[in-house]
Order: structure tokens, then C-alpha cells, then sequence
């Protein structure tokens, strides 16, 4: 008799695919968690790349108003225009260290009539209302600011905000609603602005160097899919020494480990007991 026929049949053949289908999608975790690793590594090298390389004019890195190379992402430009102060939004629900607050977008007109979107820092929710307590005003007439560029973001549906106030920096979503030619490829987070005001909002922090975590869950996405085939070689030898518990090299060898089994839980007096047995042989 084989005393491995049992592993030929269709059930053991069942758990043998779903073992090779949960290694599979390991591997494919294991990918998806290495493309994301390299997404990453991307962003940091634009962040050495860009955050601190000399100012470019605005029009260099932007030459129409739809333009954007990712590439550019943290690149700082300068552009000269006049604030629309009256038509300033604050984006809700942007945390800043732990504390809840807003993000202050203030359109700035270009002598060409254009807008470019300034995203001139962070304020708190204030102490008794949901929007900020005060909100430091834009320098008035003609200012020279740096800023760094970053693309607008997607909007998030069913997210909705009351009027002044935006969700996201849908940039799209901002030219419609001040009905001008607005830059909507990119806008800018504010570094400086000449002249500058006596107040501002927070500056936006530099953003971490970190790659996150993907490398390591892409080795543990690995490790899972050969777990998968350690436990169907468990459940094998395990149902093997059911089958062939009548075999007499196998009583042998189940006599062996329960010997063995038995020595590993015996208790510190039983060894001594055994010890001083032995010595009086």
C-alpha cells in the first residue's frame, strides 16, 4: 500500500490550489506594496530635488495655466500680482501637530489678469466656532511671492463645505467659482511675500522624509505566502501519521516523539528523581 495515496486525491488537490491562489495573492500584495515603496522614494527625491533649489519664475515652470510636470512638485517660483483679498477661501478639515484647523487660499492676479492660486499657511478652528478667530489679512496692492508648487487635489464626494470655504484645492472647482483664468495645473504653498504683513498664517512644514513602511510588508506579504504552503505541508504529515497509525514503522516512530514529548514536560523533581535512579545503578 502507499502510504502517501491519500495525498493524490481530489480533496488534498483542492487544498493544494487553494495554497498556490493564497500565494498568489501574496505576491501580488507583495507588488502592490513594492510600487507603493517606489512611489514613495519618487516623492523624496523630488522633495531633495526641488524644496530647496533657487526660485524660477512662474511662468518658466508653468507656460499656460493647465500646465504641470509632477516633476516640479516642491519646485519654488516667484510670481508679482495683487491679492484678491476679497475673494480668499479656507480649505476645512486640514490638521496641523494634532489640532485641527483650515488652510488660508488667497487668489493673486497677475498683471496679465490671470489668477495663481497661494496657499498662504495654516490657521486653528477657533475657540468657540467652527472657523478661525481671526484671519491675518493679505498685504494690499502689488506683492512679489515665492512659493512652492504642489498639484491640486481630487474632490472628495459627498464632501461639501458652506460658502467661503472649500473641501478641497480643486483647482477647477476655484476657477469656476471666481469665474477668471486661474492657474489649475498647479498652486503654490507660500514661502515668503514682499512687502511682507506684521501677521501671517503658519507656514506649511517640510514635508518628512519618510518611505513609509511598504519594504517590510512587502517581505511579511512573502513570508505569508510561504506560511501557506508550510501549513498544507503540516495538515499532509499530520493526516499522514492518522492514515498509517496501524503501520509498524510508524508506531515506532509515534512511540519515538511520544517519549520525546514526555521528557520535554517533565518537571524539575521527576528529572532529579530520575538523576538519583540512574546514580544508584
Amino acid at each position: 500500500m502507499n502510504a502517501w495515496r491519500f495525498a493524490l486525491t481530489w480533496r488534498w488537490a483542492r487544498y493544494l490550489i487553494l495554497a498556490i491562489a493564497f500565494a498568489i495573492a501574496c505576491v501580488l500584495l507583495c507588488l502592490w506594496q513594492l510600487d507603493r515603496r517606489n512611489t514613495a522614494l519618487e516623492e523624496l527625491d523630488r522633495i531633495d530635488r526641488n524644496y530647496s533649489s533657487e526660485p524660477r519664475s512662474l511662468s518658466d515652470v508653468l507656460p499656460s495655466l493647465a500646465a504641470f510636470d509632477i516633476d516640479d512638485k516642491w519646485q519654488p517660483v516667484t510670481v508679482t500680482g495683487t491679492y484678491l483679498r476679497d475673494e480668499q477661501l479656507l480649505v476645512r478639515n486640514r490638521p496641523y501637530d494634532g489640532s485641527p484647523g483650515f488652510e488660508v487660499l488667497t487668489p493673486l492676479q497677475l498683471a496679465d489678469g490671470s489668477i495663481f492660486v497661494v496657499d498662504r499657511g495654516w490657521l486653528p478652528t477657533g475657540t468657540s466656532q467652527d472657523t478661525p478667530d481671526t484671519v491675518p489679512a493679505a498685504p494690499a496692492g502689488e506683492v512679489t511671492v515665492e512659493a512652492r508648487l504642489k498639484p491640486g487635489e481630487p474632490t472628495l464626494p459627498g464632501r461639501s463645505a458652506p460658502a467661503g470655504q472649500v473641501a478641497t484645492i480643486q483647482l477647477a472647482d476655484i476657477q469656476k467659482a471666481l469665474d477668471r483664468p486661474t492657474y489649475t495645473g498647479a498652486y503654490g504653498l507660500m514661502v515668503t511675500e514682499d512687502p511682507a504683513p506684521d501677521e501671517r498664517p503658519v507656514a506649511a512644514a517640510k514635508p518628512a522624509r519618510d518611505e513609509g513602511p511598504h519594504l517590510s510588508y512587502a517581505f511579511q506579504w512573502l513570508v505569508f505566502a510561504v506560511f501557506g504552503f508550510l501549513g498544507l505541508g503540516y495538515a499532509l504529515r499530520q493526516e499522514y501519521r492518522l492514515v498509517n497509525e496501524d503501520d509498524p514503522e510508524e508506531m515506532t516512530r509515534a512511540e519515538a516523539r511520544r517519549v520525546k514529548d514526555a521528557a520535554r514536560t517533565r518537571t524539575d523533581a521527576e528529572i532529579e528523581d530520575a538523576l538519583i535512579e540512574n546514580s544508584r545503578r
